[in-house]
């Protein structure tokens, strides 16, 4: 399974020990140090749409007005952290965020 996220996160953090204490084998990938792709956004972009930006960041209130306007890929393109985290995918099943719906889906 894929965690997308960043090594700050505690919701990314959380839901590793979590899902390795569960015996599951995560591949971490953070999206700052290593960017997605256009094509490695358009499954995720897909998935979850607009609800992959988190605009409550201070990476989202700090972007320029034209970015702010612009669509989710556009911006996730220019500003990775602005990804809402984490998102988990084991190639067929998809998830945001580290909720119980999250939590009940992987654990």
């Amino acid at each position: 399974m894929i965690l997308y996220g960043l090594p700050t996160c505690s919701d990314c953090k959380a839901a590793i020990k979590a899902l390795e204490a569960a015996g599951r084998d995560v591949d971490f990938r953070d999206v700052r140090a290593n960017p997605l792709s256009e094509a490695e956004w358009a499954p995720l972009i897909a998935q979850f749409g607009d609800n992959l930006v988190d605009r409550k960041s201070q990476s989202y209130r700090n972007l320029n007005a034209w970015l702010r306007e612009s669509e989710a890929d556009a911006q996730l393109e220019a500003q990775p952290a602005l990804m809402a985290r984490p998102v988990i995918t084991d190639g067929i099943n998809w998830t945001l965020g580290w909720d119980d719906d999250a939590r009940d889906a992987w654990l």
